[in-house]
């Protein structure tokens, strides 16, 4: 009998074969739902039908639409960076992490109104990151009651920054009510000329001075605090 010739094995009947499903599967097609649709797309039922599976098997692996976003905002969050603090002098630490932290989120938009008000309760990767952060805060002799306010000071500015980073170049364009406003629309073509003109330079632009001012009041505070930075 010829290899042509030769019986196929047959698989038993019953049910088809499943797709295996993993965490990190589950994670890539949520992220591909949000930035095709927003946070709205993602639905449990869009998310099976997405990875081509029944809802029933999703859940197998996740038990609700709060424990995708768990997965989500570590895989995100996973990609800030928090290698200067240990390393580096604290300012040039904090720098480090903010612009990467605004940069990872400046290509995930959609997600900022969720994760930044989502808990960090069984996320490991974000958790380990703002463990090393607060290290690195305290290695630099702050006060423990200043960190977690510090940081949010500082996150609150990059969630806003991100969106700048997208946001169009014409934003601020006065357009025919220019002769009206023609202190505002003078400042905003000396930070075009200035910048180039250009939206990604412009964003950089505002988020550099703020975060240096930021930088530069926080490190006065951390100063002047009456309390034990013990």
């Amino acid at each position: 009998m010829t290899a042509e010739a030769a019986p196929r094995k047959n698989r038993p009947a019953g049910r088809p074969a499943q797709k295996i499903l993993s965490k990190e599967g589950i994670t890539l097609a949520a992220l591909k739902l949000i930035a095709a649709g927003g946070y709205e797309a993602l639905t449990m039922s869009g998310l099976a039908r997405k990875l081509g599976v029944a809802p029933s098997a999703l859940y197998n692996h996740v038990t609700s639409k709060h424990d995708v976003l768990v997965l989500v905002q570590d895989h995100v969050m996973s990609g800030v960076d928090v290698s200067g603090f240990g390393t580096v002098p604290w300012a040039e630490a904090v720098r480090r992490w903010a612009w990467s932290y605004r940069d990872v989120f400046s290509h995930h938009t959609p997600l900022i109104p969720v994760i930044a008000v989502l808990p960090v309760t069984g996320a490991p990767r974000t958790l380990a990151m703002y463990e090393e952060l607060t290290a690195g805060f305290l290695a630099a002799d702050w006060p423990q009651p200043l960190i977690v306010p510090a940081i949010v000071a500082l996150e609150s500015f990059i969630f806003g920054s991100a969106y700048d980073v997208t946001a169009p170049e014409d934003i601020f364009e006065s357009g025919e009510l220019a002769d009206a406003n023609p202190k505002f629309t003078a400042a905003v073509r000396a930070r075009q000329r200035g910048e180039g003109g250009t939206g990604s330079r412009t964003a950089d632009a505002a988020f550099r001075l703020g975060l240096e001012g930021l930088i530069s009041g926080l490190e006065t505070q951390r100063r002047s605090w009456p309390g034990d930075s013990a």
